[in-house]
């Protein structure tokens, strides 16, 4: 039995009960990111102003996740009123469905609901419907990416409160962003939101505020994993392809609708090309180079998709090496300040050039590529034992499946690390080699 709290509660003490409620909700181990240990969507429901009939409210969707984005068709929340109240009015968004108003005559509300489902609006809305900091289609941008595209509000006007004039929160808070896997903790009423006005010169708190946070679970939004890993290396002809069965295993009929066989033709049921993985994103990590102080990396992304682009996506990789100074050179990129020994950065696509991951075709596979050049670390830098491979990759927010480490691309037999030539070295063989042969003619 969940219990809903009307108590004056401090911020931290809130954070504490949301905690203990999502742990209920959701095992720890699949709702906590430990590469983005306090990711979630907040929502914040503010009552700002009192009217005759009721309140006017703003509903903020902030964005915490430093690498999960909420991409096209958009977000969509949704939530139960606690007694017979309407959406009299809304900016910045707008509710689905109207709902049966039949008992209003003069003037029909915006919608009467009583588990209204709400959407954002298009960037070109009219600005009479517009609301400040609304109406980008629902996307939200991962936080470490674009922290000022991160959020949205729109405003409403609720009426209709019955025998509670000062409002009630909402109950069961739904987020699909724009899929399911989120799972949102009741609206608690916390410290009151200070509100700017007057371009920021005036601070007005808003008469009361009510908090909820939704985390992500990849075991409640996908039924197997979206993306896996390939290795492969300059000094090994082996490649490491993508665990078998990694999204799924495809039939054996050649007839099948599960995925497209090459030479296939395309229609809408087949959408994913039949590969042994069967995911529809792979990412490939490929040891190009190894100079004297840095070593190079070509990290290629493609997409099976057959139908289906990935706009604003974003890869994480966790690598011991990405403590030290990385160069890439067509992905934008970002190190996360995470208390791991192994360094963690966020690569994503350069607005105009490859911020759009296209869909495979006929003649060509979709994909975008950057090589990455990464300074060594003395103490730390070798080839061996699978040193050189990303210990843990992320699509779009959700983990990619991993070949197992003893399928890795390894070093030769006959030495255990590859260097470039040392130079003194290199000088000292070429002496004794002329000094020998100069003693051999004499």
């Amino acid at each position: 039995m969940v219990l809903i709290v009307h108590l004056h509660l401090p911020w931290v003490l809130l954070n504490f009960i949301l905690l203990l409620i999502l742990v209920v909700l959701c095992t720890l181990s699949d709702c906590y990111d430990p590469l983005d240990p306090n990711g979630n969507i907040s929502i914040t429901f503010d009552i700002y102003q009192r009217t005759q009939d009721g309140y006017l409210a703003r509903v903020t969707l902030e964005n915490y996740y430093q690498y999960r984005h909420v991409d096209k068709p958009g977000w969509q929340l949704g939530w139960q009123w606690a007694n017979d109240e309407v959406i009299w009015s809304i900016k910045g968004a707008v509710a689905t469905d109207q709902g049966n108003c039949s008992s209003y005559t003069s003037q029909l509300p915006h919608s009467c609901k009583k588990d209204p489902l709400i959407v954002d609006l298009p960037a070109d809305v009219s600005p009479e419907s517009r609301s400040e900091h609304c109406c980008n289609g629902g996307i939200l941008s991962a936080r470490a990416i674009n922290p000022l595209s991160s959020f949205t509000l729109f405003e409403l006007e609720v009426r209709n409160l019955g025998q509670y004039p000062l409002g009630q929160a909402p109950n069961n808070l739904t987020l699909l962003a724009p899929g399911p896997g989120y799972t949102c903790s009741p609206l608690l009423q916390t410290d009151p939101t200070v509100i700017s006005s007057f371009n920021g010169q005036r601070q007005v708190p808003a008469l009361r505020t009510w908090k909820s946070a939704c985390t992500y679970s990849n075991f409640m939004a996908n039924k197997s994993p979206i993306c896996c890993v390939s290795l492969s290396t300059f000094y090994n002809p082996m490649i490491t392809p993508c665990p078998d069965c990694s999204c799924g295993c495809s039939e054996a009929d050649k007839a099948s609708k599960s995925c497209i066989r090459l030479g296939n033709t395309i229609s809408e049921e087949n959408i994913i090309a039949c590969t042994k993985h069967m995911c529809p994103i792979r990412v490939h990590w490929h040891v190009k180079n190894n100079y004297v102080t840095h070593w190079r990396v070509k990290l290629t992304i493609s997409n099976y998709n057959y139908r289906s682009n990935y706009s604003n996506w974003n890869v994480l990789l966790q690598h011991p090496a990405f403590s030290q100074n990385t160069t890439s050179y067509s992905f934008n990129t970002a190190k996360l300040p995470l208390a791991f020994q192994d360094g963690v950065s966020l690569f994503w696509g350069i607005d105009y050039y490859n911020t759009e991951l296209v869909h495979s075709d006929k003649d060509q596979q979709g994909f975008v590529s950057t090589e990455i050049l990464l300074e060594k670390d003395p103490k730390s830098f070798t080839l061996s034992n699978g040193w050189a491979f990303p210990r843990r990759v992320y699509f779009n927010g959700e983990n990619c499946e991993m070949p197992l480490p003893d399928t890795f691309p390894m070093l030769p037999n006959h030495t255990n690390t590859l260097r470039p030539p040392n130079i003194i070295l290199l000088i000292i063989s070429l002496f004794c080699f002329w000094t020998k042969a100069s003693f051999h003619f004499q």
